[in-house]
């Protein structure tokens, strides 16, 4: 794996180190410091992510803000593919690879706590080498893709839908519409593969997940916890539960017609990924375009999102968990990471 060599910054070069005093003395993020893996976790990364053959993006406290990083699934070739002093987050690929989505505070240090507040963030994209950075939606945070031509994001207590392109506006949800939302912050939204259903994480006057039914205006309450998300096959959900070895674990029901297909009063048994050791605390989970492959960060103490020494994991589903991959060794904040797993390698 690629030690992150120093960056600059203006005219100046500075080491992690230094960027990490800066960091906290401005009070934004740790830039933290490289780790060194050992011989049987060298191994892992590569007998795991070998497999894999693809590319993740993750957004990283490592140049003293928050930044988008790419490597390969193997954990080698780590860069940065954005620069400068707003916070880059909450990336995703194109269904197609080629473009990447996150959101952008329009100036400097921003908590995540305040994602969903007017007048802060903007939604970008750029491609995975870094280039063709483009502003794409004002005033707007949590974009996720429907398709390679058409994005949904959040504003405050409502998820629009667009084309990638601009052009009108479609508001699909408000909560303070709708008396079971309760005006909560509505966040991560994720639509379904039929288009009828929206994957939503409530916060501010409520704290739940679920799946809001777009033709029968509906809301359906699947879980505690958080950051919901679709399998690919458009049969199940998964999301952070806030139980298990560290704090949390990721969980997956069935869905049928919008609604959980069974129970969740059994958490071991529908328990995704809750990885053993101290460092099991898991957050940000997301399973690449097939299906086959999760990719998340855990965290060993700490919770804050964009604060706290995250670091990124992948899984072959359906393997035992000892043999999940931890992929960076690096004491910044590492969070919201995507995988995309070319079709030539699936």
């Amino acid at each position: 794996m690629k030690d992150v060599r120093p960056f600059p910054i203006g005219c100046l070069w500075l080491s992690a180190l230094a960027l990490g005093a800066c960091a906290t003395m401005g009070g934004g993020p740790p830039a933290g410091s490289q780790e060194k893996p050992d011989d049987q976790a060298l191994a892992l990364m590569k007998e795991v992510g070998g497999k894999a053959h693809g590319i993740i993006v993750w957004s990283s406290s490592r140049l003293g803000n928050h930044d988008l990083f790419v490597m390969n699934t193997d954990g080698s070739n780590v860069h940065p593919i954005t620069h400068g002093e707003p916070v880059d987050w909450f990336p995703r690929f194109s269904p197609d690879g080629s473009r990447i989505l996150f959101t952008r505070s329009k100036k400097g240090w921003v908590y995540e706590r305040d994602a969903n507040t007017d007048g802060k963030w903007d939604i970008y994209t750029v491609t995975p080498d870094g280039k063709d950075e483009t502003k794409i939606v004002d005033n707007a945070s949590w974009g996720s893709w429907v398709s390679n031509d058409e994005i949904i994001f959040a504003r405050s207590t409502a998820i629009v839908r667009r084309a990638l392109a601009g052009g009108p506006e479609t508001v699909l949800v408000d909560s303070n519409q709708v008396p079971e939302l309760g005006g909560a912050l509505l966040q991560q939204p994720e639509i379904s593969k039929d288009g009828h259903y929206i994957a939503i994480t409530l916060r501010g006057s409520k704290r739940e997940t679920g799946i809001w039914d777009l033709r029968k205006k509906a809301w359906v309450r699947t879980g505690d916890g958080c950051q919901i998300n679709w399998n690919p096959s458009g049969q199940e959900v998964y999301w952070v539960h806030p139980t298990g070895n560290g704090g949390s674990r990721v969980l997956h029901l069935r869905v049928k017609n919008g609604k959980p297909a069974e129970s969740d009063a059994d958490l071991d048994a529908i328990t995704l990924i809750d990885i053993p050791g101290r460092r099991s605390h898991e957050y940000f989970p997301q399973l690449s375009p097939d299906g086959h492959w999760l990719v998340w960060a855990a965290t060993q103490r700490g919770h804050d999102h964009d604060i706290a020494d995250y670091e990124i994991y992948l899984w072959e589903v359906g393997t035992p968990f000892e043999k999940a991959a931890r992929l960076t060794y690096h004491s910044a904040n590492d969070r919201w990471p995507d995988v995309f797993i070319p079709a030539a390698a699936q």
